[in-house]
């Protein structure tokens, strides 16, 4: 897992930590199962609070993205499929309405980015 914090962000850290993780989750990065690193030691490797990193866990185990089992630690939830899918079409759906605000600053019609899209679809 691969975290970087950014002192220029205006994020606070906790929502930099809490996003990358958040995604890393929705983009499949982290599996179901994976184990994920202790508290503690995410925020010596991070170099920020442990209350942080908690507090990170803590809204990741709300969202029901991870569980957390005394003892053994916390790992990516496998339980909550419907709602990594639901998460990753809004993701999708935001990036396509972005396409269709170029396209239309571009004078493309809805068949024109259709049109385009079939191709680049068929391409992969």
């Amino acid at each position: 897992m691969n975290i970087r914090i950014s002192n220029a962000s205006s994020d606070p850290i906790y929502i930099q930590i809490l996003s990358q993780i958040r995604q890393s989750i929705l983009n499949g990065e982290l599996a179901a199962g994976d184990h994920l690193p202790s508290i503690r030691q995410l925020a010596k490797d991070l170099q920020v609070s442990v209350i942080t990193t908690k507090r990170v866990y803590e809204e990741l185990e709300k969202e029901q993205l991870i569980d957390s089992v005394v003892g053994k630690g916390s790992f990516v939830s496998g339980a909550n499929q419907d709602f990594i899918r639901e998460r990753r079409m809004k993701q999708l759906e935001a990036k396509m309405l972005e396409v269709i605000q170029e396209s239309k600053e571009l004078g493309m019609n809805s068949q024109d980015l259709i049109h385009h899209l079939t191709l680049l679809f068929e391409e992969e």
